[in-house]
């Protein structure tokens, strides 16, 4: 996987980062979900290293990324710090203003990012996802049955990661699997990758302050916004198979949340880059070149 790419750590503030480089042309930061690590993106950073300068990274208490200590807060795991850590790596490399491209946790910090940073992003693109406090607000059953791990994740320490680290790779096979499109998207060699990753306890533990985050200080981060929103232009992708256009209207909720919005389902489910790689990187293609 991503041949011709450069594997680096850099050092932020708040945590030490993976990152893997590649490709030449306008910055392209491409974030990642739960419970996967950067390498969710080894189809569509192929597709485009030609025309971008692809910055692929693990999100803190992912992959192979530090998994700082938490608190009572749970602050070290809020979209904002976890913003802060892509804002200080892209200046590392080099790149002062950049474009996003961010798949599930990665998009919630992509969003966070572009609030706090607004003159950073260039343009955002987001897939299958809603903005978060939106979705918990309109929580009907059906979404809470299909997003299960939402709610059995923000559960106090140590009760989920105890329950999860009992068989970390069941687990992982369950929440990636139950899916419209089942195991079929990851390659074998990225899934061998995710499972050693994801069999961390620190890993166990990092992902779930990231979802209990994301209840409690992510959601008062966003209401002491006092309605503000996005400036940087924002594509909204999801999967036709999938839940977010089932259970939410995603175009309406993020009109809600930013000035610029379009986008729509394209066919497949959650895990949009793995199951079409050529789409996604034709989307990202067509938004992100408007503006390069």
């Amino acid at each position: 996987m991503f041949p011709d790419f450069r594997l680096l750590d850099v050092e932020t503030s708040g945590a030490r980062i993976r990152v893997r480089m590649g490709g030449e042309g306008p910055p392209l930061l491409l974030l990642h979900g739960y419970p996967q690590t950067h390498v969710l993106w080894h189809k569509v950073a192929e597709r485009l290293k030609g025309e971008f300068t692809i910055v692929c990274a693990d999100l803190r208490g992912y992959g192979d990324s530090d998994k700082p200590p938490t608190d009572a807060e749970h602050a070290p795991y809020s979209k904002r710090a976890m913003a802060q850590d892509m804002v200080e790596v892209m200046r590392a490399l080099g790149h002062e203003r950049f474009f996003i491209g961010a798949h599930d946790r990665g998009a919630r910090v992509a969003h966070r990012l572009a609030l706090d940073h607004a003159e950073r992003v260039i343009r955002l693109a987001t897939l299958d996802i809603a903005p978060t406090r939106e979705m918990y607000a309109h929580t009907t059953d059906a979404f809470a049955r299909a997003y299960w791990h939402w709610f059995f994740l923000i559960q106090p320490a140590p009760f989920p990661e105890r329950m999860i680290g009992a068989d970390a790779e069941a687990f992982w096979r369950k929440k990636c699997g139950s899916g419209s499109a089942g195991m079929t998207p990851f390659a074998p060699e990225a899934l061998a990758h995710y499972l050693r990753c994801f069999a961390d306890p620190a890993a166990i533990h990092g992902s779930c302050e990231d979802y209990r985050a994301a209840a409690t200080i992510d959601i008062r981060h966003d209401d002491e916004d006092g309605g503000r929103k996005l400036e940087p232009p924002l594509l909204a992708l999801w999967g036709a198979n999938g839940i977010i256009g089932k259970c939410f209207d995603p175009l309406a909720l993020w009109r809600e949340r930013a000035q610029d919005v379009r986008g729509r389902a394209l066919p497949g489910g959650h895990y949009l880059a793995e199951e079409v790689p050529d789409l996604v990187a034709a989307e990202f293609r067509a938004f992100f070149g408007e503006a390069a």
